[in-house]
């Protein structure tokens, strides 16, 4: 794999972080539904798994940069594992609405493994970090500059929300209003 085939799946996989944080936002608003601190924390080890792709899309492709979305990845599905056993005595409802029968921090393992296994594989890839100082630099166009800010726009809306839900103290376990617009009204 070249290395500019690699940024290009970079990209890609900024798009599927960007839509996952989108998907959990929307959700939010159009559901009513305040994310737990443990849901909050899995979107952060989301946006903290396309810290790796930014790093390449900038710098060029580094098992570094793969290592930094990996330990995030697996921070993130420890996460959502937790989650999951404080929910899997019959007859707990679950925290939230289900998706396809599975609560989205089912999904947020899913997702975390799936992230684990693709890492892995683009690691086996050693072309992709072979220097080549006579090669023309990787020139990164519109595709993956948009990924990247989509992100960091959808990371920067979930901060928000979060600030508005917790207020600047710990967040409540069961969450049903925003504590900064409670206090403003």
């Amino acid at each position: 794999m070249t290395p500019a085939r690699a940024i290009t799946l970079n990209a890609l996989s900024l798009y599927a972080v960007a839509l996952l944080l989108a998907a959990a936002f929307a959700a939010q608003l159009l559901l009513h539904e305040l994310p737990c601190p443990l849901c909050l924390l899995q979107r952060v080890m989301f946006a903290l798994l396309a810290i790796g792709p930014i790093l390449n899309i900038r710098f060029g492709p580094r098992p570094s940069h793969y290592a930094l979305s990996l330990l995030a990845a697996i921070v993130g599905a420890v996460v959502s594992t937790r989650q999951i056993l404080l929910h899997i005595l019959p007859g707990d409802p679950g925290y939230g609405t289900a998706l396809s029968g599975y609560h989205y921090y089912t999904w947020a393992l899913i997702g975390f493994v799936a992230a684990i296994v693709l890492l892995s594989a683009m690691l086996l890839f050693d072309r992709q970090f072979e220097r080549d100082d006579k090669a023309p630099q990787i020139a990164t166009g519109v595709f993956a500059h948009a990924a990247v800010l989509l992100v960091i726009a959808f990371t920067a809306l979930n901060v928000v929300s979060a600030l508005l839900e917790c207020g600047f103290g710990a967040c409540a376990d069961n969450p049903v209003v925003y504590e900064l617009l409670k206090r403003g009204a």
